[in-house]
């Protein structure tokens, strides 16, 4: 059972080095590269050894912004990204990004509510 709850938040960065100085200093927040790619999670609780919070809270990521219109983003769990696409289609959502895998992680797509704001759904593996 989800609970489809906010699970994972990210905040777009014209300078990622500055804006991540600023949430260390203002929060404390822990910060860590992705290998794989140009994205930096953000660590506001602390995680087990899957990554999971290991107290209340919600983790997130950092990424260069890639246009002027970025803007900072929620992602919310589901059951399944698949019926969850469906769904937001049928309530006059729309998917601005399709349904692509995150490796060793789950799935995830990008949609914009009737009112134009964005936010991601997420699917664990």
């Amino acid at each position: 059972m989800v609970d489809n709850t906010i699970i994972h938040f990210e905040i777009p960065a014209d300078n990622v080095e500055k804006l991540m100085k600023f949430y260390k200093e203002l929060f404390k927040w822990k910060f860590e590269k992705v290998q794989w790619m140009d994205y930096w999670l953000i660590e506001t609780v602390p995680v087990d050894e899957r990554g999971q919070p290991i107290r209340q809270g919600v983790n997130g990521g950092m990424y260069k912004k890639e246009s002027r219109e970025d803007a900072p983003r929620n992602y919310i769990w589901v059951e399944s990204v698949d019926d969850c696409i469906k769904r937001i289609e049928a309530l006059g959502g729309k998917v601005i990004v399709p349904k692509q895998e995150i490796p060793q992680t789950g799935w995830t797509a990008m949609a914009v509510d009737p009112d134009g704001n964005v936010f991601g759904i997420f699917q664990r593996m």
